[in-house]
């Protein structure tokens, strides 16, 4: 968190200055701000320096690339080489996650077909570091112009990144030197006196998907599965989600603990998802690109003071089908992700919710024991998945047991009590899996 910088405000506004329209972001009912920026490369080196202290389990290879897999009903056989020495590895696996980006060698040696378009239009990516402040650099600004839209982002760390369309008459060979690339960041105020360019890049927006993403025992994740265009600013959150939603699955099996046919909801519960942010992020880029038709951004924020309809980014998650028990509706709590508030332990110490209660299963009640409203199969068969057990309490309660939370603002007690539910039977990744109104067995148990 120490190299993140929260983002305040988006904003949509033309060369001429005239701002089209404005989003706040509030604090998420996560526990988090609802909108970060990084810095990719300290991002990275976080992540494997964060790899490398589970170096008994886990093992980084740099230099290789996959050559060949092969399955069979108990694994599957990986052959990698090494770019340098073109030695040969094969290793063996119960499961392979391909996560190699969206021009993935692992799904076109499966056979797996991309679905949907490639917009022909080339971009490029400018990335700096800052010099000196200018009026208004720190709020995301999407600069609205049917030519040359821009994305102008302030990313952490002092540094900066501009993302541009070339024109029909334009090539990436016009854009090989930092004079070049000025003559792309002046008309939008900024100069060498401002940022010091450090890098740039080419690409093309994409809206396509996979036919697939599990083949057998291989499954693919983020780009390699999904590639959606930028302007939502969630294509790598996807890929973080697709990962965290299959990972615990994954572990379970390979525990012994779910069957394999958990590993069938992955794509069944993150498909709709990423479906959803996609078309967030082309209705996006329409705005950004001045398609939209006066009705339709009339429609996007009809009620002047209202929330902008934007605000599915903000908001917390839910899985319209996949590992649940019970019927999934607009008013039920299964499906859903809960909200994460700051809570008391039973001896008065302050944490986030998650921090209480770990990265397993947990069931809670709302100033109930939650065991005592469970089957004794029901608690066996949740025991069988080592979850943990909490009463909710309100602030003017008394605790009972040291594994008591109290609710100090009654963030979650009030969520509850607005789904019509008791007890909750949470999933590793925060998602309600089962709650009294509608049967508390473990998915797939009933």
């Amino acid at each position: 968190m120490k190299d993140l910088e929260v983002t305040t405000a988006l904003r949509w506004k033309t060369f001429a200055g005239v701002e089209l329209d404005r989003i706040t972001f509030p604090a998420g009912e996560h526990g988090y701000a609802s909108t970060y920026q990084i810095y990719q490369p300290v991002l990275e080196q976080t992540l494997r320096d964060g790899a490398a202290r589970f170096g008994n389990v886990v093992s980084i290879r740099y230099g290789e690339e996959v050559t060949s897999l092969e399955q069979d009903a108990d694994g599957v056989s990986v052959s990698t080489k090494d770019l340098a020495t073109g030695a040969v590895t094969t290793l063996r696996a119960r499961y392979v996650l391909a996560c190699d980006g969206g021009s993935s060698g692992i799904r076109e040696q499966l056979g797996v077909k991309m679905l949907g378009d490639t917009i022909d239009t080339k971009w490029v990516i400018i990335d700096a570091f800052v010099k000196r402040w200018w009026p208004d650099r720190n709020l995301l600004t999407f600069w609205s112009d049917p030519k040359r839209p821009v994305v102008d982002i302030a990313l952490s760390l002092g540094t900066h990144r501009w993302e541009l369309p070339l024109q029909a008459h334009e090539t990436e060979s016009d854009f090989t030197t930092k004079e070049q690339l000025w003559s792309l960041l002046k008309p939008i105020g900024v100069s060498e006196d401002d940022v010091e360019i450090h890098q740039h890049a080419f690409y093309k927006h994409h809206v396509r998907h996979a036919e697939r993403w599990r083949i057998d025992r291989v499954f693919l994740l983020g780009d390699a599965a999904h590639l959606m265009p930028p302007w939502a600013g969630q294509g790598m959150q996807s890929g973080m989600r697709d990962s965290f939603n299959l990972s615990w699955k994954l572990a379970e099996v390979l525990a012994g603990r779910l069957p394999d046919a958990v590993l069938d909801t992955y794509e069944i519960e993150r498909a709709p998802d990423v479906a959803k942010y996609t078309a967030i992020s082309v209705q996006f880029g329409r705005l950004v690109k001045m398609e939209l038709s006066e009705e339709e951004l009339a429609a996007q924020r009809p009620d002047p003071d209202a929330p902008p309809a934007s605000l599915p980014l903000m908001a917390l998650a839910s899985y319209p089908t996949g590992w649940f028990t019970g019927k999934i509706d607009e008013g039920s709590a299964v499906g859903k992700m809960i909200p994460q508030p700051f809570v008391m332990t039973a001896k008065a110490r302050q944490v986030r919710l998650d921090d209480l209660l770990g990265p397993d299963f947990v069931v809670l009640g709302a100033s109930v024991d939650p065991a005592t409203v469970m089957s004794a199969e029901q608690k066996a068969a949740w025991d069988n998945l080592g979850a943990t057990y909490h009463v909710i309490r309100a602030p003017d309660e008394h605790s009972s047991a040291s594994t008591d939370i109290i609710d100090i603002h009654r963030t979650l007690l009030d969520w509850m009590a607005a789904h019509g539910v008791r007890v909750i039977a949470l999933r590793p990744d925060r998602f309600v899996a089962a709650a009294d109104a509608t049967g508390l067995d473990v998915p797939g148990r009933s």
